[in-house]
């Protein structure tokens, strides 16, 4: 790291003098506002625009040329304040001839609204100041309103000229709370759309009228004084002074998960690192469903009071209330989780269920992350029980829940931007092969039953979902007794007269002929490798996402001609 050149330092009394007169000229612009000045309102959400053509769009990258993990820290803050900020001007609709100001839309920036210190351009020096780094969004607001044509009310350029940012091209629009504010108008009514990927800053502006579009400034203002950074200035005698350390190799990864699923639990023993994060949902509450490995992160967060919350709610339900109330329980874990997340928390490893929620939040934005998948995908397990339904229509079970088209295009969106999908389930892997990683399943205790007798056992509840009307249709007139391990059902009579006995909570028969899951839908074949472990023959789908091997014979979903020549083989 070289020195720049010695100069005259900031002193505390200079600093004092500054923020003596930034309070002075924020009493004037409320005064101003409020006396004389023509109203300006907050503008609220609307998505009457949101197909509207696109009049103006700007980008510009989150991370770019860290020096070290002190640069890193400072623009991971960044991104936290813009993560924030965006939900003030994400969606939002102006009227037409109203004007919209920036510091109106998203108040102001404190610790206490989630804001946290990044990097800001103040008398000259590159400091960090809680809120800093706002000035990407407005830089890129005012690129975005110009391509659109819309009047630019008020607008301030930076004292100084930071090389290779928007300034150096006239295109910036500093903003400082409350008194350099940014506002623009259009004599007809647009939208904003304001958000981040992983690693830009995306801004568009849409509406159906459009005024004279303004030639975007490409002269490059005069350059100024030296802009110094307060990292690498080599002031060790000021008091901003705030030296780099080394890059660190790693960057923390957070952990938001839920149920565990031992195919997971050695991923983290695998991949977490000493100063990673793992989220839970209690250490107090479900050992057995939440019992993920301790001592393997650096720090660890529960939201036991969500976790209750879900649990409570769930006891009693069943069907399309049970799915509806977990999605609710779902929600409110991830916001738990959000509000709990550090900005440098950098990459995350989300747990599906979770996914959607935290996309719709913005707890997303400006992170990478990967994706825990515990099942199908929304759209496409939806798409495939409406498919099964049409064919059934008589079943009670089949149709009984759709999660809101909200959280099925916000699931959509979010795998869409995911690094990478993490799973043991072989179709869930088959739908985005190059970007999913296939885990091993974990080995399986062996079921409790040897080979032998004329009973098939059937290891879930005799759903639609599980398969049950092929099986049914496969199973007349064979020579065959039907063991059914759940305890759910489609409706009463189901199998008619057919020797079908349902079994007892934890009951398995001794001697098996084998056993058959003709699912439509099953994420966790655990009873199936438990059969397989014990040396039985298994007739399974696809869809209960277990590669071929040896002792597994797979066969088409809702196919009961098939499932029968299966089934006669077993037999023999």
């Amino acid at each position: 790291m070289v020195a720049l050149p010695q100069r005259s330092v900031p002193t505390y009394a200079d600093s004092l003098a500054f923020e003596a007169k930034a309070m002075a000229l924020r009493g004037l612009r409320f005064l101003s506002e409020k006396f004389t000045a023509e109203p300006v309102i907050r503008h609220g959400r609307s998505s009457r625009l949101a197909a509207a053509p696109v009049l103006g769009r700007a980008s510009s990258p989150l991370w770019t040329n860290l020096a070290g993990a002190r640069d890193r820290e400072l623009t991971a803050g960044k991104v936290q304040n813009l993560r924030m900020a965006l939900k003030g001007l994400d969606g939002v609709e102006v009227p037409a001839g109203a004007v919209l100001s920036f510091w109106k839309q998203v108040g102001r920036a404190s610790r206490a609204r989630g804001y946290v210190p990044g990097r800001e351009l103040r008398e000259g020096c590159l400091i960090a100041s809680v809120g800093g780094g706002l000035c990407q969004l407005s830089n890129a607001l005012y690129e975005a309103a110009l391509a659109a044509g819309l009047e630019i009310v008020e607008r301030h350029a930076h004292s100084r000229v930071v090389p290779g940012s928007r300034a150096q091209l006239g295109r910036d629009a500093t903003v400082f709370w409350n008194y350099v504010d940014f506002r623009i108008r259009s004599p007809h009514a647009f939208r904003i759309e304001a958000t981040m990927s992983r690693d830009r800053l995306e801004i568009v502006l849409r509406g159906h009228g459009r005024a004279n579009a303004t030639d975007l400034p490409t002269e490059t203002p005069p350059a100024g004084p030296a802009v110094h950074d307060c990292t690498q200035c080599g002031q060790e005698n000021c008091h901003r002074n705030d030296p780099e350390r080394p890059l660190r190799a790693s960057v923390p990864t957070a952990w938001l998960v839920d149920a565990r699923w031992p195919e997971f639990t050695a991923l983290l023993k695998q991949r977490a690192g000493s100063e990673d994060a793992l989220f839970l949902p209690s250490r107090r509450l479900g050992a057995a469903r939440y019992g993920w490995p301790a001592g393997v992160v650096g720090s660890e967060t529960t939201a036991t009071i969500a976790t209750l919350r879900r649990s409570l709610a769930l006891r009693g339900a069943t069907g399309g209330s049970l799915q509806a109330k977990a999605l609710q329980g779902d929600a409110r874990l991830a916001a738990a989780y959000a509000a709990k997340l550090s900005h440098r928390h950098t990459h995350l490893v989300v747990s599906q269920n979770l996914l959607p929620h935290l996309w719709l939040s913005g707890a997303l934005q400006g992170r990478s992350f990967e994706v825990l998948m515990e099942r199908l995908p929304l759209a496409v397990l939806q798409a495939r029980l409406d498919a099964a339904a049409s064919r059934h229509p008589e079943s009670p079970t089949l149709a009984d829940f759709r999660a809101p088209e909200a959280i099925v295009a916000a699931e959509s969106n979010a795998l869409a931007a995911a690094d990478r999908l993490l799973t043991p389930h072989a179709e869930i892997a088959s739908l985005e092969p190059f970007r999913t990683h296939l885990l091993d399943w974990s080995p399986a205790r062996p079921l409790p039953a040897v080979k032998g007798a004329r009973t098939l056992l059937f290891p879930a509840s005799p759903l639609g979902r599980k398969g049950a009307y092929a099986l049914r249709e496969a199973l007349y007139g064979l020579p065959v007794e039907l063991a059914v391990k759940g305890q759910a059902r489609e409706s009463l009579g189901f199998w008619g007269n057919m020797p079908v006995r349902l079994l007892a909570p934890g009951e398995t028969p001794a001697t098996l002929a084998g056993v058959v899951l003709p699912a439509l839908v099953e994420h966790q074949p655990r009873l199936l490798l438990a059969a397989l472990a014990a040396g039985l023959p298994v007739i399974a789908t696809p869809a209960c996402g277990l590669h071929a091997r040896p002792g597994l014979t797979l066969v088409p979903e809702d196919d009961p001609a098939a499932l029968r020549l299966a089934i006669a083989a077993l037999l023999g």
